[in-house]
Formats: C-alpha cells, structure tokens, sequence
C-alpha cells in the first residue's frame, strides 16, 4: 500500500489504498486535526489519545475497528499509526463537537465516491489533482511539471518495488539519499526551510525544483536499469549517483543566474505562511 494523501480545505490528510480490499484508510490524528481545529499536531495527538481511551472504555466499535498502518511523519520517517475507514470515521466524527463535523464527514463520502469513479477510469484521478492545484493558485506551467515528475516519480518506485527495495522505509531512504544528492539538503532540512510540517514537499516546489527532482529521479532509474540494481545496496548506489548527476546541472545553472535553486519559497495560506515565517525568525 502507497500513502497517497489527500487535501480537505488545506490540511493534508495521510491515507493509504489497500487494493486487494478496495479500501481507503485514513490517519485518525490527521482527521481529529481538522476537527479541533488545533494547529499543534501533537495537541491534536493528545486529545485523539484521550478519546481513544474513554471511548474503549465504553465499548465503541468505533476504535476496535481502528487499525495500525506506517504513514510518513513531518520528519519523512515511517512510524505505525492509527488507522481507519470512512465508515469507522463517519462514527468517530461524532464524538468530537466540531463546527467542522458536517464538512468532513461529506468530505470522506466524496473521497468514497471519486476513488469508484477513479477505478473505472484512471484519467480522473489526473483531472482531480489538476482541479485541486488550480484551486490553490497554481499555474499551468506548475501543474503540468508537476504531474511530469510525478509520472517520474512513479515509474521509479515501479521499479524498485520489482527489484527487492522494501516499500515505506526503503523507499524513504532511497528517496532521502536522492535528495541529498541533488540539493544537498534533506527532505526533513528541506521542508523546514519552507515552514512546512506535514504538508507534502513537492506541492510546494518551484518549477525549478520541481525539475531537477525529476531529473535526479529520472537518472536514478536509468542508472538502476543499466545495470540492473537489486536490493538496498546497489539501488543506493544508484540514487547518490542520479542525484549527483541532477546537483552538477543545479550547479551549472546557479553559477549562470546566480540564484539557487533550492529556495523558502512555499504555497502556504497567507495565514500559515505568516506563522512559518515567525518561527524561521
């Protein structure tokens, strides 16, 4: 199962598709998030924690149907965190007084009905992301490498998934070293330099890191390909090596515009953007 998250009135809800059961499960916490209306994520961890455990105690099936699945944290690790279905949260939703309640519990119907949509006609999932981005301000240009880098993107775990690279840790590992390599900064350093948390990085990229994301990735795999890596070992190899390829161009090119690439710049709500920029100060 690949986390694929979602997006509800700009917080980022972490889920994962089990497609042999055809079932979404979503991140507890993240949903509680959005209810309380808490900024703080542990807070929110807190209260979820406390419900948790009033509600077990009362018998609500509502937790027992919960489940425990690894979603990437804010610092890119993979940690086990409480999962559940739409249905079971329908029922959560219930036990937080929210003035939210109502949005997110049509929110998850919707994610429900477009996922049956998306099954029978994959080019909806395409439209649907294009329509979100557009929502959020960006522009042709960026949707259109964005959706470039991530069909490279996918072509690249396509192909450590048929060459013994573990999904979830592995991935972000490899996916890590990447990055390092290129931008010579982590994925963690990265997403705090732009005031983010658990937002996803490259939906706050600039065209041009967008690109030599791709390109890195892009190198990686023919790199893999050439010499048909398999495993950790030679797969990482592999990585240092595209992602270097991608940082002498980055190189190049900051010597020839003297600008960097790899910048602050985010596409935050003016609100969050504000309070980003205060904790950097």
């Amino acid at each position: 199962m690949q986390p694929q998250p979602a997006i509800f009135e700009e917080h980022e809800i972490r889920r994962l598709y089990d497609e042999e059961t055809e079932t979404w499960w979503f991140s507890v916490v993240d949903i509680v998030q959005v209810l309380t209306q808490q900024p703080d994520f542990q807070t929110a961890r807190t209260y979820w924690r406390v419900l948790k455990n009033r509600l077990g105690k009362e018998g609500s099936e509502s937790v027992t149907k919960c489940n425990r699945l690894k979603l990437p944290a804010a610092d890119g690790k993979y940690y086990l965190t409480d999962v559940a279905t739409a249905e079971t949260l329908l029922r959560l939703v219930q036990s937080v007084p929210s003035p939210k309640a109502e949005p997110i519990k049509l929110w998850l119907a919707k994610v429900g009905y477009e996922r049956m949509q998306e099954m029978a006609d994959p080019s909806r999932s395409l439209d649907r992301a294009r329509e979100t981005w557009q929502k959020h301000g960006r522009s042709e240009k960026w949707i259109q490498q964005r959706m470039t880098g991530q069909e490279t993107r996918n072509k690249l775990t396509d192909y450590w998934k048929e060459h013994d690279v573990q999904e979830g840790k592995e991935y972000a590992i490899l996916t890590n070293i990447i990055h390092q390599e290129w931008a010579e900064v982590d994925v963690k350093a990265h997403k705090a330099m732009k005031g983010l948390k658990s937002q996803n990085l490259r939906d706050h990229m600039s065209e041009a890191e967008l690109i030599f994301t791709a390109l890195a990735e892009l190198s990686t795999r023919q790199i893999a390909e050439s010499i048909e890596a398999t495993g950790m070992n030679e797969n990482e190899a592999a990585a240092k090596t595209g992602g270097g390829i991608a940082k002498k161009a980055r190189l190049e090119l900051e010597s020839k515009t003297g600008k960097r690439v790899v910048s602050a710049e985010n596409y935050l709500p003016p609100a969050k953007k504000k309070l980003a920029q205060k904790k950097k100060g």
